[in-house]
């Protein structure tokens, strides 16, 4: 038991060096890359590698840690986990079907892994990271547009399309080279060292997931559905509740900014004047020093997009300042604009000269929140008000960009745990129970076949289940339960077979005493039941009567077989062992052996509740003497409607009668018995029982000679 888990972690050391390995070649490589403005990554040499040798999820794994690190130097880097992610399982895949041996193939693979990471990756950096990540790109774009005229877009993903098929040529190259220095030993206990059984093979595997398909939910789906529904709930209800808390925090410190920018505003605009500078602007003195210094506040204002001043009238507002926007051209002064819809439930206040609360909008100026300060003159009176707006949309746009490149990091992430959830549920539950429910499918089709059942127990401790939870006690359960099995069952063999030796002891000393007293039968019932024995295994070979002909029928009819004459018990010793031809009266008592056979096994059949071996001696008892045309007794049954046993059992008595010397008769020479024998085919006998009799005459001549002999 140590040895084997000291080489479990021999096994698992392996794959984590391998794994740290292709992280630091990955990471090297990829900052040396990066250091020299190299328009390329090279950042999954060391993915493609641990994947060819450990397989998928050490893989994965190893491309999605290698861009959390290369997250330190180059930020952008942590957005293309996913990718390499999903090159890991491609890899996997390629390398599992073995065509990586073939250099169209490789090729292929290459192109497809440069053609879908560069479009994915050239469209990430278009719209979520504002453009190509090196300067010598753009400007390659820019250059390359100028001349064909073609979208800068569409210029830089074909640019970056070519520059990832380079950058997964050596990746795919130099990965597999990796591959081939690694010894097959190693790169075997590498990929094994994850199970908690003994390895299956990929027959095995594949007969595993034929398996799982026959349920209709399996673990796996279960599990995989469970690890999806989890992950996706916990990143939308973070997700949503970080963007809220940081939208609810964001838009409270802007709407404070604003709040304070209109402070200071109102602090330096002179009450006095506003009618002036309503009236005549520019020309009145203090009007450009009040606008700058309104410049000023806004730009210590982070946030504030729009600043301005008016006076709120029934009619509209009058602009006095309105500070001039890149997008936007200012108002004059004096311009009148209408009451915006979001203003028009406080129009009241405002008239009134009142302080009102931000008020998010989307008219005119987008969508806003703006907020009011009242500027009071010395009674008191509210002169007009100082508006700042803060655009909400360019918060919205921020977070929706930041949302993206959170998915983008998560996705990575996710396609890691999931990988790791199916590895996990697959090497601790899925094949252990396949197997294990194999081997019990193993047990219940041996039936009592001893043979198969100690086979199966090898097998299922072979399986060496070692997972240390639940489905292990499971295992360690079924291998004692199976181990029982097998051994009870062999003790019930024993004891049926002692038992069948008995019956057997039985059916020949009551077949003897039928035979002890015919005079000269000569080992009657041991040769009919070596005929027996050679026709009915005749009949099997030929495929006649197939559905009748089964093992268990075939042990019954020559288990029976030396009882076919038990009526004869009730015929007197004159009639059985007179010398000469019976007379007519004679005869008719000798006819009654075959329903006395009947009757007395009858008896015996009800005695030991209708044994099958019992049901077929009564019917060799009963209808040997029939004949297939009819004309035989006791019943006068014809063809096939006399059962199969008395059938076989005819041939059989009526060829050694005539080969075997009589009272009545010397023995007939073998060639002149055979003939009877094949010219009662089709009248006195089966003729498929003849058929194959005369096809096996050698062992019939085996058995004839060895009791001649004897």
């Amino acid at each position: 038991m140590k040895s084997r888990f000291r080489t479990i972690d021999v096994k698992s050391l392996q794959r984590a060096m391998i794994v740290i390995a292709g992280i630091m070649l990955n990471v090297i490589i990829a900052f040396i890359s990066y250091y020299i403005r190299l328009p390329i990554y090279l950042d999954t040499i060391g993915t493609v590698a641990v994947t060819a040798v450990g397989g998928v999820f050490p893989g994965i794994f190893t491309a999605v840690f290698t861009n959390t690190i290369c997250g330190i130097f180059n930020p952008a880097a942590i957005y293309f986990s996913f990718i390499n992610a999903i090159i890991a399982i491609l890899t996997a895949g390629f390398v599992k079907k073995g065509i990586y041996k073939k250099i169209i193939s490789l090729i292929i693979f290459i192109i497809m892994l440069g053609v879908g990471s560069g479009i994915i990756s050239a469209l990430i950096q278009w719209f979520v990271l504002d453009g190509p990540q090196y300067l010598t790109i753009t400007d390659t774009v820019k250059a390359l547009s100028e001349r064909t005229g073609l979208a800068e877009l569409v210029i830089f993903i074909f640019l970056n399309i070519l520059l990832n098929i380079i950058d997964k040529a050596i990746a795919v190259i130099f990965g597999f080279l990796i591959m081939r220095l690694i010894p097959d030993r190693v790169i075997t206990s590498i990929k094994n060292s994850g199970w908690r059984q003994n390895p299956l093979t990929e027959e095995e595997m594949e007969e595993v997931k034929e398996r799982g398909k026959l349920v209709r939910h399996s673990v796996r789906t279960r599990i995989f559905t469970i690890l999806v529904g989890i992950s996706l709930s916990m990143v939308i209800v973070m997700g949503w509740i970080g963007i809220s808390l940081y939208y609810d925090n964001a838009k409270a410190e802007k709407t404070e900014i604003a709040q304070n920018a209109v402070k200071f505003a109102a602090d330096i605009i002179d009450p006095g004047k506003i009618d002036e500078y309503l009236k005549d602007g520019e020309k009145v003195p203090g009007y450009r020093e009040t606008e700058d210094m309104l410049y000023k506040i806004r730009e210590n204002a982070h946030g504030v997009e729009y600043m301005y001043v008016v006076k709120v009238e029934e009619d509209g507002c009058y602009f006095i300042f309105d500070l001039a926007t890149q997008d936007v051209a200012p108002h004059k002064n004096g311009d009148k604009v209408a009451i915006e819809k979001a203003f028009e439930p406080y129009l009241s206040a405002l008239l009134d000269g009142e302080e009102i609360a931000p008020i998010e909008s989307d008219d005119i100026s987008g969508w806003v929140l703006t907020v009011y300060r009242p500027v009071y003159n010395d009674r008191g009176s509210c002169v007009c008000y100082v508006g700042a707006d803060i655009s909400l949309k360019y918060m919205a746009d921020y977070m929706e960009n930041f949302i993206i490149k959170v998915i983008l990091i998560i996705v990575g992430f996710f396609i890691l745990i999931l990988s790791y959830g199916l590895w996990v549920s697959g090497i601790y539950l899925v094949y252990p129970l396949n197997t294990i429910a194999e081997c019990v499918e193993g047990f219940i089709k041996a039936g009592d076949d001893q043979k198969t059942l100690d086979m199966n127990v090898k097998r299922i401790r072979k399986l060496n289940i070692y997972t240390n939870d639940e489905t292990q006690i499971l295992y360690n359960s079924i291998c004692e339960m199976a181990l029982n099995m097998a051994e009870q069952m062999r003790g019930i063999r024993h004891f049926a077979d002692s038992t069948s030796k008995m019956q057997n002891g039985l059916i020949v000393t009551m077949a003897d005493l039928v035979e002890n007293r015919d005079s000269d039968t000569g080992a009657h019932i041991q040769k009919t039941a070596a005929y027996v024995k050679i026709i009915v295994e005749g009949l099997k070979r030929k495929g006649y009567y197939a559905e009748k002909i089964t093992p268990k029928f075939m042990s019954d009819v020559v288990m029976s077989a030396p009882l076919h004459d038990i009526g004869k018990i009730n015929i007197p010793d004159a009639v059985l062992n007179k010398p000469g031809k019976l007379t007519e009266e004679e005869y008719e008592i000798m006819k009654t052996h075959a329903k006395a056979g009947k009757e007395i096994m009858e008896k015996a059949i009800s005695t030991v509740n209708g044994e099958n071996y019992l049901k077929e001696a009564r019917n060799m008892a009963a209808y040997h003497h029939e004949r297939w045309d009819g004309k035989g007794y006791p019943e006068g049954l014809h063809g096939q409607v006399i059962p199969l046993s008395a059938r076989i059992m005819s041939v059989a008595d009526v060829f050694d009668a005539l080969a075997s010397p009589r009272v009545y008769k010397p023995a007939f020479p073998l060639e002149k018995a055979l003939k009877i024998i094949e010219e009662g085919a089709g009248t006195q006998f089966d003729p498929k029982c003849v058929e194959v009799f005369m096809e096996n005459l050698d062992e019939v001549k085996v058995v004839l000679k060895k009791y001649q002999e004897s």
